[in-house]
Formats: C-alpha cells, sequence, structure tokens
C-alpha cells in the first residue's frame, strides 16, 4: 500500500489554514468567525497527525497534542456559542459591528 506523501498532506493543511485565515478576517457573522477558527485548529491537527506518523512512527506524542487540542476546540466552541446566545439577546444581531455597541 502506497502512502500520501507528507508534502501533500502539509498543502492540505495549509490550504485549511488560508481558507481559515481568511474567513476570519473577512466575515462579520459570529458564527462564521467561529467555524473559520474550527479550520485553523482542523489544519494543525492535520500538521501534528502528519508529523507524528511520517517522523515517530512509533511513538504517540503527536496525537496526543491532537486530543488536547480538540478538548480545548470543544470548550472553546461551547464558550463561544453562550456569547454569541448572549450577543444576540442584547443586541438581536450576530454581527461583530454590533458589538462595539455595549447596552447595559
Amino acid at each position: 500500500m502506497e502512502t500520501v506523501p507528507l508534502t501533500h498532506i502539509l498543502f492540505v493543511s495549509t490550504a485549511l489554514f488560508c481558507i481559515g485565515m481568511y474567513g476570519l478576517f473577512t466575515r462579520r457573522n459570529l458564527i462564521t468567525m467561529l467555524m473559520a477558527i474550527e479550520l485553523i485548529l482542523n489544519s494543525v491537527n492535520i500538521n501534528f497527525v502528519a508529523f507524528n506518523k511520517y517522523l515517530y512512527p512509533y511513538k504517540l506524542d503527536g496525537i496526543f497534542f491532537v486530543i488536547f487540542i480538540i478538548t480545548i476546540a470543544a470548550a472553546e466552541a461551547a464558550v463561544a456559542i453562550a456569547i454569541i446566545i448572549n450577543q444576540y439577546r442584547t443586541h438581536q444581531s450576530i454581527d461583530v459591528e454590533d458589538a462595539t455597541e455595549l447596552k447595559f
């Protein structure tokens, strides 16, 4: 069975990272920005798994980092969704530009 070269995996990971950065900097919707951050974290996960497979195939260090990042991403998503819900309740919008005006 032939394996995929490391450069191909890194290219896909770089593409995901660039798409995530583009989505983070160009969108104003909070949910879209949250999805862009998740894309960035997934590209990092792909890098960890790829380098673990090609550099240290009999160690699980990269996999442990991936599990840790997935856990952090789940906690980040839960907190971000709570913030988004709170913003929608106060401003009736999830647009980032509306968050600059504070209502008390």
